[in-house]
């Protein structure tokens, strides 16, 4: 480890250095975020999983930089080039990009009309026009024609001089540095539509015709431009005014200019000069530093697309179980049936129908008998809808059945469908289930995923979720690895159960991964329930790491040691040893006892090993042992009669589930097959930054209807609530801003995923809305912008 990248870590974290140098060495030792966040507090100064999550990130990135750096000095080292400065230079670059403006004069390319010009001998040339400017360009050049070099006259020795200098000045680190802040700053990104794909390209129309800032661009909007120029209907140019250094002149070629001293001075050379500064910028530089700065644009909207999609699949896993009973779950459908599966409170298929109450075989009094015995038979707690077609008429079955056998005591349950078909057709539900129809398994997923979210939806790739905003334009790797590293840090922040965990629950535990999880399966398979956490190092390939790892965050419920149903770490049940030998009471009878526990000063009972916060840990952990850090289980409840966007009035107030969750507002799935949009600025009667300040998927809220827009499939909706559609609401006398960045809801031009992705887009789409086109919407929405852009 270079003790300068822990420096730098250490200084961009504003931690200290030695906290850096020791969660290296844990990591680099085999060590995951987890389990150093848990159980390694003090040597790491108590770091928590976002910042060991940031530092591993930054340690990955000084590590490439690190790598390239290296490669760099060979490279030039290798062309007899690497001077002591130059050296110095690499040796202090802070960033990648730096790296590869020092490297770019160095770096193997294939031949330029600057090298041919050399190789003609014409550098003397260029080199002496540059340091005297009185010279006549066109008496010195004629020294240099040669025939046989290929320089047939001065006009050619002229150019190829021309060529040397433009090169020179292009690669020049510190210009090109400097240029390129400069014009990320002052420069606009234009769209324009590809001339005749206006009719194939409409989903990207209100893109035809725009331009911003390029450093205000919010990460939705430049992922749209982003896809609308990959799929050929979008062209995008970087636009710089020609005219800052006066007539017909840019200001950047002055500065190119400037920094090789050429001024005009009317001296013989000084045209020339001037010339090979502008052609140097507006050949070389400008393009250069255009890619430069869409690439820049583009990671940055890449990694905070990456970070929304992380947070929503973050809340989402964490949702509220609705706990481990008997659950009905009903996949809905209209010509196929609707699908129906019983899970018992382990989660075991029990029984499975297939019921047809809608069109076109309208069999509703057989459905309700059919599904009533079953609730009867199996003792049915929960009933779990899918949110997808049919899913409000199946609502409405189901609402029958409360009301017609009221005996049964049954809550229903909206849940969301996305990704259900992943695991119907996966390997994983082949083997569990070899002889259920793909159908019937996704019945059984809503069930599970109903009874706990997190312990089904581990079993899904976390791309098919579908809370993502343009997941499918960013880089897979780098979402894999963000999305991986969430799912583990909530399956270990929750904990499992090793008697009842699947294979893929158990992969995600710390230390483990599948080929270990299959091992406890058939470890637990042959020889019965875990008794005890030590019975773990019986596990067939699970060594004194794994186990290290792991067992923390392993819960055995009716084992033999009450600690074993904890997250105290078995290497510290000495401590809880000590604690009983102090109070002298039983461990039945400590824990629980909160009185007693809070009483204790944690400075009695560290040692050389466990400090301070981990044995605070412990006390707080033996008050409520293998407590769950998810919220309280609550249901949502939609409108009767309200099951179509055609049953939409603006004023209605609603209930629904927030879905989504973007950059520019939520989502609210409000029971009509099409979530509308709150923006960001009708989420609160206060200026709201972050929309996840106030809402998060699953999130239960009100909201009243703005504006319906059924040709477009847009609902504009309010957590105001005192807000009254088409009117100034604002607080301080303005409208409720309408969205300038989605469309109102599921859809757009991102691939409709079915239940195996997300099933209504979530925004996903190029159909992000700029706020000049915003009038378009008509109505409320429209008068709003109007009266925005008066007031500019």
């Amino acid at each position: 480890m270079s003790r300068s990248i822990a420096q730098t870590i250490a200084t961009d974290l504003g931690i200290r250095e030695a906290q850096v140098a020791a969660t290296i060495e844990l990591l680099d030792g085999g060590a995951t975020v987890p389990f150093v966040a848990r159980y390694r507090k003090e040597v790491t100064g108590g770091l928590d999983d976002t910042q060991l999550r940031t530092l591993d990130e930054r340690l990955r990135y000084l590590r490439e930089m690190e790598d390239r750096r290296g490669a760099i000095l060979k490279s030039i080292d290798e062309q007899g080039k690497l001077t002591d400065a130059l050296r110095k230079q690499i040796d202090e670059a802070d960033s990648k990009a730096r790296l590869e403006d020092l490297y770019l004069p160095y770096r193997p390319k294939r031949r330029t009309k600057a090298m041919i010009a050399r190789e003609q001998g014409l550098e003397p040339l260029a080199d002496g026009l540059l340091a005297d400017p009185s010279q006549d360009p066109e008496t010195v050049a004629a020294g240099f024609v040669d025939a046989e070099k290929g320089v047939a006259d001065t006009k050619a020795a002229l150019e190829g001089a021309k060529q040397i200098l433009m090169e020179r000045f292009a690669e020049d680190a510190e210009l090109v540095g400097s240029l390129r802040e400069e014009v990320w700053s002052t420069a606009r990104l234009k769209a324009r539509v590809v001339e005749g794909k206006e009719q194939e390209g409409a989903k990207f129309s209100d893109y035809f015709d725009w331009g911003e800032p390029i450093h205000k661009i919010p990460s939705h909007r430049a992922l749209a431009m982003f896809r609308g120029r990959k799929e050929e209907f979008l062209s995008l140019t970087l636009s710089v005014d020609p005219e800052d250094g006066g007539p017909g002149r840019s200001h950047f070629e002055d500065k190119v200019a400037r920094r090789f001293g050429i001024v005009d001075q009317g001296r013989p050379a000084d045209a020339w000069l001037t010339e090979c500064a502008r052609w140097a910028w507006r050949v070389k530089m400008s393009l250069h530093i255009e890619l430069d700065l869409t690439g820049r644009l583009f990671e940055a909207a890449e990694e905070e697309a990456i970070k929304v999609f992380a947070n929503n699949l973050r809340d989402l896993l964490l949702a509220a179980p609705g706990g481990m009973r008997p659950t009905l779950a009903l996949d809905p459908g209209f010509r196929t049936g609707v699908k129906v599966a019983v899970v018992d409170a382990t989660g075991k298929l029990m029984d499975t129908a297939t019921i047809y109450p809608h069109e076109p075989k309208r069999q509703w009094d057989q459905s309700l008998a059919v599904i009533a015995a079953l609730c009867q038979k199996h003792g049915v707690e929960l009933v779990a809808i899918g949110n997808g077609t049919a899913s409000r008429e199946t609502d409405r079955l189901v609402a029958d059945l409360i009301r017609n056998y009221p005996a049964l005591k049954v809550t229903k349950v909206m849940v969301s469908e996305a990704g259900a078909s992943v695991y119907s057709a996966s390997e994983f539900a082949a083997k569990e289930f070899p002889d259920l129809d793909v159908s019937l398994r996704g019945a059984v997923s809503i069930g599970r995923r109903l009874q706990d979210p997190l312990a089904e939806l581990v079993k899904i790739d976390p791309k098919s979720i579908g809370v993502g905003q343009y997941q499918h334009d960013v880089g897979q790797g780098k979402l894999a690895r963000s999305l991986d590293s969430v799912v583990e840090d909530c399956v270990n922040g929750v904990g499992v159960d090793i008697n009842t965990a699947s294979v893929p629950l158990l992969a995600r535990v710390s230390g483990l991964g599948e080929s270990l999880a299959r091992n406890i399966v058939a470890w637990r398979d042959e020889n019965g329930a875990f008794r005890q956490r030590k019975q773990l190092k019986d596990v067939p390939r699970l060594g004194p790491k794994a186990f290290e790892q792991a067992a923390g965050f392993l819960r055995i419920t009716d084992g033999g040691d009450p600690l074993d149903r904890s997250a105290v770490h078995p290497e510290a049940y000495p401590v809880v040893r000590r604690i009983i030998e102090a109070t002298g009471t039983p461990i039945d009878q400590l824990i629980g006892n909160v009185k007693l526990l809070r009483s204790l000063d944690p400075e009695r009972f560290t040692d050389e090993t466990f400090g301070v916060p981990t044995v605070s840990d412990i006390l707080k952990e033996l008050e409520k042992p293998g407590r769950d850090p998810r919220p309280e289980f609550k249901t949502a409840e939609f409108k009767e009669g309200v099951e179509e966007m055609k049953d939409l009035k603006p004023g209605m107030l609603l209930e629904g589930v927030v879905s989504n969750v973007a950059n520019f507002g939520a989502f609210v799935d409000i029971g009509v097959h099409q979530d509308g949009l709150v923006h960001v600025s009708a989420l609160a009667d206060r200026f709201v930054k972050d929309p996840r300040e106030v809402v998060k998927p699953g999130d239960i809220v009100k909201v009243k209807v703005l504006e319906v827009d059924l040709p477009r499939k847009r609902i504009s909706l309010t957590m105001r609530l005192s807000d009254q559609p088409g009117a100034d609401s604002r607080p301080g006398g303005g409208a409720a801003k309408p969205s300038p960045d989605a469309r109102g809801g599921r859809g757009g031009p991102g691939k409709p995923g079915g239940k195996g992705g997300p099933k209504r887009g979530n925004g996903g789409g190029g159909g992000t809305r700029p706020q000049q086109d915003a009038g378009a919407f008509g109505g409320a929405l429209a008068e709003a912008f109007a009266k925005a852009k008066a007031k500019k």
